[in-house]
């Protein structure tokens, strides 16, 4: 399983930009994230040595497939771990944040355990 935390949060957020915004830029990443632009210049610079996004010379970002599978994989699991903690009575906020942290070190098959009893419990 991909470590990196920090890479982790940039590939979620740049996925769940693109999903509204036309193109992405490293300012839309500092602005949602809260952080400077040369920290975010820094992190997709690193994201782009591991070619898991390509920017084109007018600074728009895009994820690679290896980007976009791990982007995908970590924002399933903030929204499905969000989803479980509030439908056990944790509220909103809280279960955010706690979904964030464990949607980064959770293992994969403990994962698929929630999501399996999840999904059985629906279709009961």
């Amino acid at each position: 399983m991909y470590k990196n935390e920090s890479a982790e949060n940039y590939l979620e957020t740049i996925l769940i930009l693109s999903k509204t915004l036309p193109v992405v830029r490293s300012v839309d990443i500092a602005e949602t994230l809260g952080f400077k632009k040369p920290s975010v210049s820094v992190a997709m610079k690193n994201l782009r040595e591991k070619e898991q996004i390509t920017v084109t010379k007018d600074g728009y970002i895009y994820l690679t497939q290896s980007g976009q599978e791990i982007a995908e994989m970590i924002y399933e699991r903030h929204e499905l771990l969000t989803n479980w903690l509030v439908s056990l009575g944790v509220n909103k906020e809280t279960a955010e944040e706690d979904a964030c942290k464990m949607e980064h070190i959770i293992s994969k098959e403990s994962f698929e355990a929630i999501k399996k009893h999840i999904h059985l419990k629906k279709t009961k």
